[in-house]
């Protein structure tokens, strides 16, 4: 073995070793954006949740929803209509959020959208992600509230 192999190979080593280092710090600072952030990103889907109710009301001119937090913080929606509710919690340990819907078939799972951490490029931000992508969260409460209340999940044209 040359020395010119052996100083490529400890290089290489190196430069292994410090992506492995920056990677695992990256993940750390995510981690700790998204526990910092998590109380702010329940607060917006709540938001978001009661906002599309009151909208809902407005337009149907009735309480076709009704909307209450538990004592436990979680958000509670029934459709007068149905006789079914939809439920969203929040697992700040986890920083998992949780939308159970008792009008979804039986086959259809809960939503679990997971709180993460990531760098814009320009600063630390947290979003929402199910299946691996990033959730439209006034979206995913629209097509619950639409199956809750016995539509599809999706306007026909």
């Amino acid at each position: 073995m040359n020395d010119e192999s052996a100083k490529q190979a400890a290089e290489e080593y190196l430069a292994t070793k410090l992506e492995e280092e920056r990677q695992a710090n990256e993940h750390k600072l995510n981690m700790e954006t998204a526990f910092t952030r998590a109380p702010l990103v329940w607060k917006s889907v709540k938001d978001a949740i009661f906002s599309a109710c009151t909208q809902w009301n407005a337009v149907t001119k009735e309480e076709t929803l009704t909307c209450k937090e538990t004592l436990l913080g979680d958000i509670r929606i029934w459709c007068a209509a149905r006789a079914k509710q939809m439920t969203v919690e929040f697992n700040s340990k986890r920083l998992l959020i949780t939308v159970k819907n008792s009008a979804r078939l039986e086959h259809e799972t809960d939503v679990v959208m997971r709180i993460q951490g990531y760098w814009t490029g320009t600063e630390r931000d947290t979003r929402l992600i199910h299946s691996e992508q990033t959730v439209n969260i006034d979206l995913l409460i629209l097509s619950e509230l639409r199956v809750l209340t016995g539509m599809s999940r999706q306007r026909t044209a």
